[in-house]
């Protein structure tokens, strides 16, 4: 089988030596090619170039962005190679709701196994306007708190959960207008007024080091899209809802009267009244006063 390894360079937890490691093994069951992301966006160009040069493989190294870049490419063909994520980034949500090791080279020895035995699965993605997502997407704080991240990277600051809280707490606190919601819903399943708004095609929304923060456990790859909405951002609601959502007992989405849920969605709309911060897998996007979400079932082919 011919694949082509795609390498961020620069994600969090993506060093030459595990690259080489990583690139030897993977060489030993496939036909290896390897390329090195050097620009925003350049992992979509290159997954479509692999899917028309008839690649039967992707593999990606390096974190969610890079693996929204490559699903992006893989499917403006008719018939788009299978995709292989291992886990370089801080957060690597994608990869670990696949059930793949957090470590990437354990992840390789997982995909190893599964090649050699022939193990694939049909998951569905999400997409918001004309872009997939694989795990979720967000207008409002969870953005915010995204654009605020960025811009420290940009200047220097490694990412790590640390930084995402130290941002949050001050994005909440300091910046965030927490008087009038902006958006609002427009689903026959939920409607109203937002502060935030999450669109989840699989559970968790995001994890804190090892722990998984669960907005709605039900999402899965098998069904539609599920919702989170916050009606209120007042402390002590907002702080009640973090709580149920670093919950390990959880069994259900969080409940609360500010808070709106919904699951199994095929499609749904968010409009706001001014530009909010817009994420697409943990990546900021810019600002949107609407966009469509819509489900799309078995859409991507992966190793696992």
């Amino acid at each position: 089988m011919r694949a082509l390894l795609i390498v961020n360079p620069h994600a969090t937890s993506t060093t030459r030596l595990r690259r080489d490691v990583i690139a030897r093994a993977l060489a030993s069951a496939v036909k290896l090619e390897i390329v090195e992301t050097r620009y925003r966006g350049h992992g979509t160009s290159l997954a479509a170039d692999a899917a028309s040069a008839g690649y039967g493989l992707v593999i990606t190294l390096g974190g969610d962005g890079t693996v929204n870049e490559a699903v992006n490419g893989l499917l403006r063909g008719p018939a788009p190679p299978a995709l292989a994520a291992l886990p370089g980034g801080s957060a690597n949500v994608f990869a670990r709701a696949l059930g793949l090791p957090a470590d990437p080279v354990d992840a390789t020895g997982q995909v190893l196994s599964a090649l050699a035995e022939g193990r694939f699965r049909s998951i569905g993605l999400g997409r918001a306007d004309d872009r997939y997502f694989t795990f979720n997407s967000g207008m409002g704080l969870d953005a915010e708190v995204v654009r605020a991240v960025e811009g420290r990277r940009a200047h220097g600051r490694s990412v790590s959960p640390a930084l995402y809280m130290r941002m949050a707490g001050r994005q909440f606190w300091r910046l965030t207008d927490r008087r009038t919601p902006p958006m609002h819903l427009d689903s026959p399943e939920a409607d109203g007024p937002l502060f935030w708004c999450t669109v989840s095609n699989t559970s968790p929304w995001t994890y804190v080091g090892r722990r998984p923060v669960r907005t709605n456990p039900e999402a899965s790859f098998e069904a539609g899209l599920d919702v989170f909405g916050l009606r209120s951002l007042s402390t002590p609601r907002t702080l009640g809802t973090l709580r149920q959502m670093l919950s390990q007992r959880q069994n259900g989405p969080p409940r609360g009267r500010s808070i709106v849920t919904a699951h199994n969605l095929a499609g749904l709309t968010l409009t706001a009244d001014r530009p909010v911060a817009f994420q697409i897998d943990g990546e900021y996007v810019g600002e949107r006063e609407r966009v469509c979400f819509r489900s799309v079932p078995d859409a991507l082919r992966v190793v696992m």
